[in-house]
């Protein structure tokens, strides 16, 4: 063996340390990027989860209206009060249908504070009566709540979801 090639072999092994070392550096950087990806895609799925879940709601109040049309004026009157379940023989026994509607609002105000922690998100539902008994009623039902901050440097957010409905007069 002469000088020549022990001088490329132990150039060749140092050159090889450096490689894999800046392939770790690379990859290092790459698995951060991944990382970060992942922690957006968690944020970004806990708030369309929020989204869907007040969608359902709105759904679920857009529902019992339309199954006690005769009490639709009650629904507006019944969102404005926050107070107690006094109608919780609704579900056991015969009410009038203003009853039903103060039922109806009780319990989907309680599944709005349970399904949005915090006390942050409110219900509201806006009537309009049908004019001649020909046009017809229209309600508006918004479900509102603050998203958490995504970051340190952001603030919360205001969402709502708006949903209007018609049913018919008699």
């Amino acid at each position: 063996m002469n000088v020549n090639t022990k001088l490329i072999r132990s150039r060749s092994r140092g050159f090889t340390m450096v490689e894999m070392l800046v392939a770790l550096v690379v990859l290092s950087v790459g698995m951060l990027g991944i990382a970060g990806l992942f922690a957006v895609s968690l944020r970004s799925g806990g708030s369309a989860i929020q989204r869907m879940q007040a969608v359902n709601l709105a759904n679920d109040i857009a529902d019992r209206i339309r199954s006690n049309r005769r009490a639709a004026g009650a629904y507006t009157a019944a969102t404005t009060d926050t107070g107690t379940d006094t109608n919780t023989g609704c579900t056991t026994a015969v009410c009038t249908p203003a009853q039903l509607a103060a039922a109806d609002i009780y319990l989907w105000k309680q599944s709005i504070t349970s399904t949005f922690k915090g006390g942050t998100a409110t219900g509201s539902i806006a009537y309009t009566a049908g004019a001649l008994s020909t046009l017809p009623s229209t309600f508006v039902i918004t479900v509102a709540w603050r998203e958490q901050a995504q970051s340190t440097t952001e603030t919360e957010s205001s969402q709502s979801v708006v949903m209007q409905i018609q049913t018919p007069t008699n």
